[in-house]
């Protein structure tokens, strides 16, 4: 038992670590840096102050931050969900694998004519920074959520392209020839790992969905974390089938996202409480995985300064502008969304891959992405919210409700239903007793910013409201409360 005392040092540690994690986001919003900025540097001057922090291999580091990545797309899928990406599944696609197809050509022509690459490492390069994150995107954004189709169009993408950039570095580095049948073998490879990931997150999706309804457990407490463990034997499922485990995870969260189930919003907060944690893990292992003093002391720092002013004032706007051409989006959310293509734990991620493979030059690439990441996170990122309002995207605050009175029931409540009326919807500035509710449909509850409001006729609604009701057809009572596209 000798070692106790130096084993609760390390816990205290830890545990401090762990809570000024958790408290950065006051300190983020105090100097208008995202929290994710400061964990990557805090981590990498931690790792030159105190060598031993960095003392895990680029494999162990790797499968931390892949295992962290499960969970952040899973409830990336969930909270988007699928009545929210029906509208606009299109786009999402488009802007998704094809943005994502493009931005890597484009900035692999940049590392290669510009900065000097070998065709291979600048494919390598351009391929490892074109997936965005939108966790960082609206972690800036702080308590204003981003509505309307923008929102939608820029979270979607993040999950699709995600799994797209990271099945395209795969591909990549498992490609040894440039000929025609190495490039028709990728193409092969990469296509497999789209569809079978694809099928698995909607098959693994499905019987989710089905565990979710149908199968009680004994404590309130395992309903969370079956779902959570579930979502990674879909993530295990589809890799071993040679398929996107990230794109499996990614839709299986879409499909269980608005569903009905019990124990539901017990559910989602779990899910997204994990999600912030592995958040804070990925970017604290990310940063502990670089040396501040070896990138600064080499041109890895004006390279990737470059590419990072290049890709987000040239390649991002035109290429996903031209993109964006026959998609439907008002002048403004056109441009945020041209802008907002923030990077963050992937390219990373991407980069520990190429660092692991026999690719020549991989330190100096890895530094690189580490450099650009950086700029955009803490440079791009802290300008999102002033973009924001200066095109006028459509956001409402997210007052906290620390607050909360329910009642439960033994059976699916039927007919019960919540909605939000959305700004521009049929419900918004109208009166209860106008609603065409039919006789059939009442309003049983109305909450605004936080307060419950007397129900009566004469009660008009506003944007932001959150409505209780019971009716027997939720298809059309809901339209009343959706904006329309």
């Amino acid at each position: 038992m000798h070692d106790v005392e130096p084993f609760g040092v390390v816990v205290c540690l830890l545990a401090a670590a762990g809570l000024v994690a958790v408290l950065s986001s006051r300190i983020s919003n105090r100097i208008k840096v995202p929290a994710p900025a400061l964990f990557l540097v805090g981590a990498a001057i931690a790792s030159d102050i105190a060598p031993r922090l960095a003392g895990l291999s680029i494999r162990v580091d790797t499968r931390i931050v892949t295992a962290a990545l499960i969970f952040i797309l899973f409830d990336g899928g969930m909270h988007i969900g699928l009545r929210r990406f029906r509208t606009a599944t299109g786009a999402i696609l488009w802007v998704g694998v094809a943005g994502t197809a493009v931005t890597a050509a484009a900035l692999a022509a940049v590392a290669h004519g510009v900065f000097g690459f070998d065709w291979r490492t600048a494919l390598l390069i351009g391929t490892a920074l074109s997936p965005t994150d939108p966790a960082v995107v609206f972690s800036v954004l702080g308590r204003r959520e981003i509505t309307g189709r923008s929102g939608t169009i820029l979270e979607g993408e993040s999950g699709v392209n995600d799994p797209v950039g990271i099945a395209l570095i795969v591909t990549l580095l498992g490609t040894s020839s440039a000929d025609a049948h190495g490039v028709l073998s990728g193409v092969g490879n990469f296509a497999l790992q789209m569809a079978v990931g694809g099928a698995v997150g909607a098959v693994g999706g499905y019987l989710l969905l089905r565990l979710m309804r149908h199968l009680a457990l004994p404590n309130e407490a395992l309903y969370s974390l079956r779902t959570l463990g579930f979502a990674a034997l879909i993530y295990g499922a589809a890799t071993v089938a040679h398929g996107s485990g990230f794109l499996a995870v990614f839709l299986a969260g879409i499909l269980v996202g608005d569903a009905r189930a019990p124990y539901k919003r017990e559910i989602e907060r779990f899910s997204s409480g994990i999600a912030s944690l592995c958040e804070i893990i990925a970017f604290v292992v990310l940063g502990l995985s670089i040396s501040v003093r070896a990138v600064l002391h080499a041109d890895e720092v004006w390279v990737g300064i470059g590419l990072a002013a290049l890709l987000i004032l040239l390649v991002r706007p035109i290429l996903v502008g031209l993109l964006l051409l026959p998609i439907r989006l008002r002048a403004g959310e056109r441009v945020f969304v041209m802008y907002a293509g923030l990077k963050g734990a992937v390219p990373i991620l991407l980069g520990m891959f190429i660092l692991a493979s026999d690719v020549g030059d991989a330190h100096r690439v890895y530094g690189i992405i580490f450099v650009v990441v950086l700029v955009s996170v803490a440079i791009q990122g802290g300008l999102v919210p002033t973009v924001a309002r200066a095109c006028g995207v459509p956001m409402r605050v997210v007052e906290p409700e620390p607050w909360a009175l329910g009642m439960r029931f033994r059976d699916e409540p039927q007919g019960l239903q919540r909605h939000v009326v959305r700004s521009g919807s049929a419900a918004d500035g109208t009166a209860i007793a106008d609603l065409p509710l039919g006789e059939s449909a009442w309003v049983s509850m109305v909450s605004r910013h936080g307060n419950l409001l007397r129900v009566r006729g004469s009660t008009e609604l506003q944007a932001g409201d959150e409505v209780l009701l019971l009716a027997d057809d939720e298809g059309e009572v809901a339209e009343l409360f959706r904006a329309e596209q």
